[in-house]
């Protein structure tokens, strides 16, 4: 499988390709940062953002797409450029017919180094080691969607395992609820 993790931003914006052979074997495809210019309009760097995404997109060919869910911040403009960001991100994964997964920052602390409290420079030397990298790759940014991706793969890889497996389930019991002439009633 094949994760594009994007960590959101308007002025930098985090773009990370893991590719995962099973559980434990993870390698790092691409790596990099989308910049806009600050003081062009937000217009002209959301076009930028979904240029480049796009480019991205077809470049490396995902099977998910990861992108960090933003979440309530004490700087709404922050937050507000960062929901800008993910909106591009989350359109053009629509448009190509790309799966979606949204993780929390805690959530890739945690799937990263173990907790979900880890600073950046823990998910960073993590994000260094789980791949095998010869340095941490700069800016933030980017190491940030690395995390994205490595998240992905070893969370969204277990919740779409249980999601087939509650699916199977409901099958099988619906099988068996027409099997004993509907006496069952399975919602």
């Amino acid at each position: 499988m094949r994760v594009l993790g994007i960590d959101p931003g308007l002025t930098r914006c985090g773009l990370g390709v893991v590719d995962g052979q099973g559980f434990q074997i993870l390698t790092m495809v691409e790596v990099g940062v989308i910049r806009t210019t600050v003081d062009a309009p937000l217009e002209m760097r959301l076009l930028e953002l979904e240029e480049q995404i796009l480019y991205w997109i077809n470049k490396v060919n995902p099977d998910v797409i990861a992108v960090e869910r933003v979440f309530s911040q004490l700087n709404v403009r922050t937050a507000m450029a960062t929901g800008q960001a993910a909106g591009v991100a989350l359109l053009l994964a629509a448009k190509a017919g790309i799966p979606v997964a949204m993780h929390t920052p805690s959530e890739v602390k945690a799937a990263v180094t173990g907790s979900g409290r880890a600073d950046k420079k823990q998910v960073a030397m993590m994000v260094q080691k789980l791949l095998r990298l010869d340095s941490i790759p700069k800016p933030v940014d980017s190491t940030d969607a690395l995390a994205l991706a490595i998240c992905h793969h070893w969370r969204g890889v277990g919740e779409n395992k249980m999601q087939a497996a509650l699916s199977q389930e409901k099958e099988r019991l619906k099988s068996r609820n027409a099997d004993l002439g509907n006496k069952v009633v399975i919602k």
